[in-house]
């Protein structure tokens, strides 16, 4: 009998451990996302208008976003989360065209967990971009209050 309750004493101990861990992969854009930590409802790419990029070709002169939506499991403080959000956008060569560390460095209130639940970085493609070029993007969200706690996309487009 006691053989059998330590096992199901672990699993229960388990079950009720708040993580998470998975990856992502879409296919029709080359968007790839790998988490840990947070609880995320969807990730996607988009492009003017918020439509979903049938491609990993963008034109010049034009934006795109990842959306990162339904985040969960901050380490809130005072009830606040601490999103932050870096950014890099490297050429073919890996020479940096946008390297931000912390898209929301200015904020040290937080913000309430519902509005750091939807996340969006938007890429800018203009010069020193060139049509005809490949460029690859790293987004990364975190918990400025769990280490441990992120998200990672990253998605190559070629400029048209």
């Amino acid at each position: 009998m006691r053989s059998i309750s330590i096992p199901i004493a672990a699993l229960l101990i388990l079950a009720g451990c708040s993580f998470s861990k998975d990856t992502k992969k879409d296919f029709i854009n080359g968007l790839s996302t790998s988490y840990n930590g947070f609880d995320v409802e969807s990730i996607s790419a988009v492009g003017e208008g918020d439509q979903a990029l049938s491609a990993s070709e963008v034109p010049m002169d034009s934006k795109f976003a990842i959306v990162f939506q339904g985040i969960e499991n901050y380490t809130l403080k005072d009830e606040k989360a601490f999103s932050g959000l870096s950014m890099l956008v490297t050429d073919a060569k890996g020479g940096e065209i946008i390297n931000v560390a912390d898209l929301f460095s200015d904020s040290s209130d937080g913000y309430p967990s519902e509005d750091a639940s939807v996340l969006r970085a938007t890429v800018t493609v203009g010069s020193p971009m060139e049509a005809g070029q490949s460029y690859h993007c790293k987004i990364r969200v975190f918990d400025k209050n769990n280490s441990t706690s992120e998200i990672e996309s990253e998605m190559d487009f070629k400029v048209k």
